[in-house]
């Protein structure tokens, strides 16, 4: 048996401190760690919060890895109540091993409007991992797709995890060009290789592709277009995971439900058997419910259902009251 306390992330505000003490025990739980855990409780010490895990095995180097890429704890910690007959409790570092494969600023530094928050699109990043047939696998052996890309910010934060390869897909071309200007600018000024492959494509849009590193590159593809159009703007790309942030500032859901039953039969042809699809949204005025059903109305993908994956909404501020997290696959 092993008892370890995991330090939740800290946040610079209240709101974010709150997002990664809500999420925190899920994202332990669905992680590799999860199969071990025996116990798992929330405790405070030196008025900072923790979680106390009871492990039924000793922490393997393979297992400390994986604590350490985790999105809402940040550092972890052996417990001991007792040390020598002197009584604690004692607290021994654990050196998890993880190294981010990219500098975590390239997830970080840029700000835009509408941006999520990074630890969030981190925590999307890892469940999508878990939820997946290729869990097992690591970060670099991976392909993520993010469906709705915005500002790159799931595409980074999936590179910085090591992620083999990532493809992003927006409408917007002020959005894409300026994704597209910023990684060349960031990988300049962090000395790593980089070149970039752009492509005009016969009327469905244009794409850059990345190629990022010596040893071992990583490939990031931006494409302009409309995502209805997937299966041609990344044309060869064959995503394990597709992790993405639906619109939010929408005071219809009709506008939702248009969106995703164009969207969705076509994200799903992307994905494998084992593949994955994880989305936020504002679940304020379409709850979870009908978000399910409307998933499995108009794609073959099954919406996962039992514990922890009914029980990630939370609130992130006076506008947006409930957000949600959708997990499903191939049915």
């Amino acid at each position: 048996m092993t008892t370890l306390l995991a330090q939740i992330a800290p946040q610079r505000s209240t709101q974010y401190t709150e997002l990664a003490t809500t999420l925190a025990p899920h994202e332990l739980t669905l992680s590799p760690a999860g199969k071990a855990l025996t116990e798992l409780k929330p405790v405070t010490l030196g008025g900072q919060p923790y979680l106390q895990a009871t492990l039924q095995q000793a922490l393997t180097p393979a297992l400390a890895w994986e604590l350490g890429a985790l999105a809402t704890t940040s550092a972890y910690f052996e417990y001991h109540e007792q040390v020598g007959g002197v009584p604690g409790p004692w607290l021994r570092p654990v050196e998890t091993g993880f190294r981010p494969a990219l500098p975590p600023e390239l997830a970080l530094t840029r700000r835009y409007r509408g941006k999520t928050n990074e630890l969030f699109t981190h925590f999307l990043c890892n469940l999508a991992r878990f939820s997946s047939g290729v869990a097992n696998l690591p970060w670099r052996q991976l392909r993520l797709l993010d469906p709705l890309a915005g500002g790159g910010t799931t595409l980074f934060t999936a590179l910085v995890l090591g992620a083999g390869a990532v493809a992003g897909i927006e409408r917007a071309p002020q959005d894409v060009k300026s994704t597209a200007a910023f990684i060349r600018q960031f990988m300049r000024e962090k000395g790593i290789a980089c070149r970039v492959k752009e492509e005009r494509l016969r009327k469905v849009g244009q794409r850059w592709t990345f190629t990022i590193g010596k040893e071992e590159p990583q490939r990031c593809v931006l494409a302009l277009g409309d995502t209805g159009q997937a299966n041609t703007l990344v044309a060869g790309f064959k995503p394990h995971l597709m992790v993405t942030d639906l619109p939010y500032g929408i005071q219809h859901s009709g506008v939702l439900v248009d969106l995703l039953t164009l969207a969705l039969p076509v994200w799903s042809s992307l994905l494998p058997p084992s593949g994955v699809l994880v989305f936020a949204w504002d679940a304020t005025r379409f709850p979870r419910e009908k978000m399910a059903t409307l998933v499995e109305s108009v794609s073959p993908l099954r919406v996962l259902h039992s514990p922890p994956y009914d029980r990630l909404a939370h609130r992130v501020d006076r506008v947006i009251k409930v957000r949600d997290v959708l997990v499903a696959r191939p049915g």
